[in-house]
């Protein structure tokens, strides 16, 4: 990437603008393409591959991975539709070219020549903040009215005894693996290492995953249940409650020593992967000479994004609180209405939703049972099964159900879904919330017959389940049956 796309022979090494964006991952990227859009000036500084860990390292390659094991496990599960099972021949090269041609034909998308097109400065350089109005970047020197930080956030590392002289993967470079692993042993138990380890399962590699708390410790333990099953009965072994205190070995050859309830054990496999967390991108930003507070949870913002500079925001990662890329573009919208049209915007927060992508996939917005009961006291807990939808049941994907939380009143303060498509229907939930929409709005849409997204609408009609029996809904029916 050219250091400096729409003007590579600049004249000056001074550049004024409206707006300098550090960053071009998710929230970087929206930022950027929406401001130039409303006639804006707009810098886009960055120092490694556009499209930042969502497009390289997350989302995008995390996803194409699980594609291709979804379908190497649809081959060896076929019977139930009448066709015969067949043991799925894996080429491992091929499962790496699939995912560099999915991260190839999503990158236009987010490439320095169309952020150039659409009239974004772009510089391929470290930014780095001088005083408090002004960045360098390179041979340039830039001035910006407002500036938007949007460095992400990179694997963290366990500090383990031994680490450092064992081959391991991060979920930055699994994706070049062109190989089979027999025994790949995952250290860390939340969203990406639960997914990566499903799909190496169905790749047929034996996986140990290991957790030192309680796998999907983040996520509501009736829902998560549904999932750790599900990953149980495909040969996915999860040890919780156990504690890494030495890895040793080669590639091909890995020990990882653990100290369980039981007492030591050692557990032997081929390759490692290290999934236990990610920290916000701050390292050489110069964050002091702009006056910015940052801690080991990133850069400190309040509640409209801005930092303590008053020229400075930050969104997505590097901020802290929800790691996404969806998070990252909701972040970019609120700064955007903040600074172009003085609005006080705000995150969504609870309205924010999260998707374990496994299968069964996992997804929630809102608050937590747990969360709801603590803040509002009496709740309803509404539920309904995948296993009563028709839809589901020609599609044999009848684990999981759908649980909704509401107040007594009938104000929807939460949802989880566990189960197919959980994702998609989850957004229905994500609406309802954000609009302040109560549990009666839930029934009346029509669903279209035979849908998964049904079950959304049978478990929000639990809420009146009882007003058949109630004595004065009953009487009121009489009354108006006296009137023919």
């Amino acid at each position: 990437m050219p250091k400096d796309i729409p003007n590579a022979a600049s004249e000056s090494q001074n550049i004024e603008t409206d707006f300098c964006v550090i960053g071009a991952g998710s929230g970087g990227l929206a930022f950027a393409a929406a401001a130039v859009a409303f006639g804006q000036r707009v810098v886009l500084i960055e120092k490694h591959k556009m499209g930042g860990d969502t497009l390289n390292y997350g989302s995008v390659p995390s996803k194409a991975l699980l594609a291709t094991a979804r379908r190497a496990n649809t081959m060896r599960t076929a019977s139930p539709y009448g066709i015969r099972d067949v043991e799925p021949l894996i080429d491992f090269a091929g499962v790496r070219e699939h995912i560099k041609s999915t991260i190839a034909r999503a990158a236009p998308n987010a490439s320095p020549e169309r952020f150039a097109g659409l009239g974004v400065r772009v510089i391929a350089a470290a930014a780095k903040f001088v005083d408090k109005s002004t960045v360098t970047a390179g041979d340039f020197r830039i001035t910006a009215r407002r500036f938007v930080i949007a460095t992400g956030s990179s694997p963290v590392i366990l500090p383990i005894p031994g680490l450092q002289d064992v081959p391991y993967f991060t979920n930055e470079t699994i994706f070049e693996n062109a190989k089979p692993l027999a025994h790949l042993i995952v250290i860390g138990s939340h969203a990406t290492g639960l997914e990566l380890a499903q799909a190496y399962r169905r790749l047929g590699s034996q996986v140990t995953v290991l957790e030192a708390g309680r796998a999907l410790g983040d996520e509501d333990p009736e829902l998560a249940a549904v999932l750790l099953t599900k990953l149980y009965d495909e040969g996915v072994a999860i040890r919780e409650g156990v504690r890494v205190t030495r890895v040793a070995g080669e590639q091909g050859r890995i020990a990882v020593e653990i100290e369980t309830p039981d007492g030591p054990e050692r557990i032997e496999g081929s390759d490692l992967l290290i999934v236990a967390g990610r920290k916000s991108n701050v390292a050489d930003l110069g964050l002091e000479a702009a006056g910015i507070k940052s801690t080991s949870d990133g850069i400190k913002v309040n509640a409209g994004l801005r930092t303590r500079n008053r020229r400075v925001y930050a969104i997505g990662d590097v901020i802290g609180g929800p790691l996404s890329s969806h998070a990252a573009a909701e972040h970019a919208e609120v700064v955007l209405w903040r600074t172009l049209f003085r609005l006080r915007a705000k995150a969504a927060g609870r309205a924010l939703p999260r998707v374990v992508f496994t299968e069964p996939e996992l997804a929630h917005v809102g608050l937590s049972e747990t969360e709801a009961r603590a803040k509002y006291g009496k709740i309803r807990v509404l539920r309904w099964p995948y296993h009563e939808n028709d839809r589901a049941q020609a599609e044999r994907e009848t684990d999981g159900h759908i649980k909704v939380v509401t107040s007594k009143r009938g104000e929807i303060l939460g949802a989880g879904i566990v189960g197919a498509q959980a994702g998609e229907l989850i957004q229905m939930w994500a609406l309802a919330i954000s609009q302040g929409l109560k549990i009666k709005a839930m029934t009346e849409w029509v669903s279209p017959y035979p849908t998964l997204s049904e079950i959304n609408k049978r478990a929000a009609f639990r809420y009146f389940a009882t007003s058949p029996s109630n004595p004065y809904v009953r009487k009121v029916i009489a009354l108006l049956a006296k009137l023919g």
